[in-house]
């Protein structure tokens, strides 16, 4: 890391999506105050959530129409409010954005440590929303296979199942009675990540993974990388840089080369091969210093690919090709959903789940054809029921056969449509349906089972 990095170095960048706060004074001392407050998370905790601080939304225009009237774009809920009568920005806001991620991460903390996400139980899952017959029955197929799986553990005494004296006393509740939880969100708004940016001592099993990567690292030396420090967001777990703020000489870059979070990178139609390369290499400008993994460290750098549908083809082969020449160990995940947004005939904003499938499975099937590997899924749903307990309609298909006619019943998104929970479920069993596959045969590796998985869904449908 370069000496002249710090947590306000990204102030002298040009910076793209910034909010302009008409009144300085009052920014000032909220930031002020944010700098003073408890850290959200802590670096020995560095399966991610895109929560607990997703309250900013870039925007391609600064202004919008509402009722034949131009206001301010809403740009989240820590900027300013949805009512056109309160779209100016205020600095409050990122105080009460601190405080909701404090309550979301407490409550999160309560819900995996009590059993919530305990896997004792899978036959209590319902597939009622599944119209098809041969779907519902692929499903229940998984189900059966999991429900056994974990009577067999039991029977062997493996996993004594959920206990209740645990539960009480918080003793250990096992792999299948809990789970670990990391948060991310873009770091857009970056006067509130450098307000949350802290000078931490790097944790030491974390210190000496990163040194056992590097050739015959001397024990005296693990030792010192234990004790040293390093400057960590505190806000999220994970952070990456979105498509319309990844310019080479902007000030994100310049904020996010200098933390030891992890980091994600959203790669687009428009980033091209070079691009790509340079952003890893960190050969902007006179910099030498690197923009994130100088030390080409495995986990510090994953790449969000985002294409669409009908361009993944065009441009994922590529990337993967140069990310592989240039050395760089990146971890890879598809985001299948900021590509495939389309409006509906109502002028509604949405999403197919079909072309979400597609862009995933055409995913899979690259990255096999590439000798590479994906690592992961980025996706936008929301398990929010309406008063009557009905999931919301915002994204067209799925096993619930959703169309454009009932799409406006509860529609209740203020910027991107999102998967319901029937439909993330429907996403769930598939790509197990698909590693279960894969598992199996040779089918996985010649590439072919991820197309066989789309076909299949179609077929059911």
């Amino acid at each position: 890391m370069s000496d002249s990095w710090s947590p306000s170095s990204w102030k002298g960048k040009p910076i793209a999506q910034d909010v302009e706060y008409p009144d300085q004074v009052q920014l000032g001392k909220v930031l002020a105050k944010l700098s003073t407050l408890p850290p959200l998370v802590t670096p020995s905790e560095v399966r991610i959530g895109r929560i607990a601080g997703q309250y900013a939304k870039p925007r391609s225009s600064s202004y919008e129409t509402i009722a034949g009237k131009q206001v301010l774009s809403f740009r989240g809920d820590n900027v300013n409010g949805l009512d056109q009568n309160e779209r100016t920005p205020d600095p409050e806001r990122l105080l009460r954005a601190y405080f909701h991620s404090t309550t979301t991460l407490n409550y999160l903390r309560g819900l995996l440590t009590s059993g919530f996400a305990s896997l004792h139980h899978p036959r209590d899952w319902s597939l009622s929303h599944v119209r098809s017959p041969s779907l519902r029955r692929e499903f229940e197929t998984i189900v059966e296979g999991l429900s056994d799986a974990l009577d067999f553990t039991r029977t062997i005494g493996a996993d004594a199942g959920p206990s209740s004296v645990a539960y009480e006393q918080g003793g250990g509740r096992g792999t299948l009675g809990e789970v670990d939880f990391y948060t991310s969100h873009e770091g857009l708004m970056l006067a509130y990540e450098s307000a949350l940016t802290r000078e931490l001592l790097v944790p030491a099993s974390v210190a000496l993974s990163s040194s056992s990567s590097s050739p015959s690292p001397a024990p005296a030396q693990n030792q010192n990388q234990a004790t040293s420090k390093a400057c960590y967001n505190t806000g999220a777990h994970f952070l990456w840089i979105g498509d319309r703020t990844r310019q080479l000489d902007g000030a994100h870059v310049e904020y996010f080369r200098g933390i030891r979070n992890p980091i994600g990178i959203k790669v687009g139609p428009s980033m091209g091969v070079e691009e790509l390369v340079r952003v890893l290499d960190g050969e902007h400008l006179d910099l030498k210093s690197g923009l994130v993994n100088r030390d080409k460290e495995p986990g510090r750098v994953t790449l969000i690919t985002r294409y669409g549908a009908k361009k993944i083809d065009e441009h994922l082969p590529g990337h993967i090709r140069a990310v592989q020449a240039s050395g760089h160990p990146v971890a890879w995940i598809c985001d299948p959903m900021h590509g495939n947004t389309q409006t509906s005939s109502s002028g509604l904003k949405t999403r197919h789940f079909n072309n979400i499938i597609s862009e995933l499975t055409s995913s899979l099937r690259i990255h096999t054809e590439c000798s590479s590997r994906l690592g992961g899924v980025s996706l936008e749903f929301t398990g929010e029921l309406n008063d009557e307990g009905f999931s919301v309609t915002e994204c067209l298909g799925g096993s619930m056969e959703l169309t454009e006619e009932e799409l406006g019943l509860r529609y209740q998104s203020f910027c991107d449509p999102r998967l319901n929970f029937e439909q993330s479920l429907d996403i769930a069993f598939l790509m197990s349906n698909h590693f279960k596959k894969e598992r199996r045969g040779p089918l996985g590796a010649r590439g072919t089972a991820p197309d066989a998985l789309y076909q299949e869904f179609k077929k059911a449908q």
